[in-house]
């Protein structure tokens, strides 16, 4: 086992992170505060190839792997979480639909995506199904060469905002091999948006619901063949459940550098707080955690890349893992920092109010548990 990074990957991690400290850090307090959406910033990363990290190069993507992702939005979350966490999603259309739609939809929508000339957003959670995906009701009926599209999605990143939306719709019965995916643009007729939600973190990205009524598009714009969504759906959460780890994992760890440097200044009972034992433990702890995280997620993305047979349940292992690490670090960061961490003015409770929710999307923690579990009983069943 070979644990360094490659020249070519050592120069990728450094390029996200020269844009992390020049482009988001200086910025996330007030993108939070402002709730404000920073899409000319976002642009800015098409430019070093950040739009199409894992699409094909003849339309303009960097054809990365799934640990070259790991490294750069690690590296992009240790300056905004929120910002971070939108360029994967784009990302993950970004790849869906250069893997499995025609040539004529990626000739016609890659080249735009991995420019950012157009940003997108990526649809499957209803207000009725959230975890059960397979649930999901947002119809498409055929009607000549078109679909006419009714429903609604929840929770949607950059809804209103995206020019293009990613949606996973209803072609046929019950269950997961009645859903396909559909690309639909923001100027759509009978395409709406709700208001943005009021959220606890990710500020600096809005969030709404986006409502498809007698909304029509071509019966080109759908990806794959009708039933394959679901599929489609699925593969690209395995690579985002990674994506979504690796902004917790650099969220903590500069939630951890953060802890360190005040550590170092603080006095307390006569001496700095790093020399108080109780407070070293904790650190060392923290630090032994997030490097436990960070091996278990870079070897999951190994094993995607390599198309592993146990690929899926190792990514859902990571994603469950990382995140909740990642949590606990930022929360214990923010401990440390006292009634300080409580404030403002320093960027833990910012940190901390960003990565709750990564324990939540991209399937809540729960179902990467019942992903691993079906996986290993289907295994030691056989």
């Amino acid at each position: 086992m070979d644990f360094a990074l490659s020249d070519e990957q050592s120069a990728i991690q450094e390029m996200a992170q020269r844009f992390a400290a020049d482009e988001l850090a200086p910025n996330a307090a007030k993108w939070d505060e402002e709730k404000h959406f920073p899409v000319d910033v976002i642009k800015k990363s098409a430019e070093l190839g950040l739009a199409g990290i894992y699409t094909r190069d003849d339309v303009g993507g960097s054809g990365l792997g799934r640990l070259d992702a790991a490294l750069i939005f690690e590296a992009l979350s240790s300056g905004c979480t929120a910002t971070a966490a939108y360029i994967s999603i784009h990302n993950m259309c970004s790849w869906m639909i250069d893997r499995f739609a025609s040539e004529e939809l990626r000739q016609k929508y890659c080249p735009k995506l991995t420019s950012m000339e157009m940003i997108a957003s990526y649809c499957l959670t209803e207000p009725g199904s959230g975890s059960d995906a397979a649930a999901l009701k947002t119809k498409a009926v055929r009607d000549g060469d078109e679909y006419v599209l009714n429903g609604s999605k929840a929770f949607i990143s950059g809804a209103g905002v995206s020019d293009l939306y990613v949606v996973m719709v209803r072609t046929g019965g019950d269950g997961p091999k009645g859903i396909s995916t559909v690309l639909v643009e923001k100027d759509t007729l009978g395409l709406s948006f709700g208001a943005n939600e009021k959220k606890m973190g990710w500020n600096a990205q809005p969030t709404a619901i986006v409502t498809f009524e007698d909304c029509r598009i071509p019966v080109s714009n759908r990806v794959g063949e009708e039933g394959e969504g679901f599929k489609f759906a699925m593969m690209g959460l395995d690579g985002g459940r990674l994506n979504i780890a690796a902004c917790s994992l650099g969220t903590a760890s500069a939630a951890l550098k953060a802890a360190l440097d005040y550590a170092n200044e603080r006095k307390a009972f006569g001496k700095p707080l790093n020399q108080q034992q109780a407070l070293q433990f904790k650190l060392a702890d923290m630090a032994t955690e997030l490097e436990a995280a960070r091996v278990m997620l870079y070897q999951a993305a190994w094993k995607l890349d390599q198309k592993t047979p146990d690929a899926t349940r190792h990514c859902a292992m990571a994603k469950r893992f990382v995140t909740d690490i990642g949590f606990n670090i930022v929360n214990e960061a923010l401990q440390i920092h006292g009634g300080y961490g409580y404030l403002k003015d320093y960027p833990l409770e910012r940190m901390l109010r960003d990565v709750r929710v990564h324990q939540i999307l991209e399937g809540a923690n729960e179902i990467m548990r019942v992903i691993v579990a079906r996986d290993l009983l289907k295994e030691y069943q056989a």
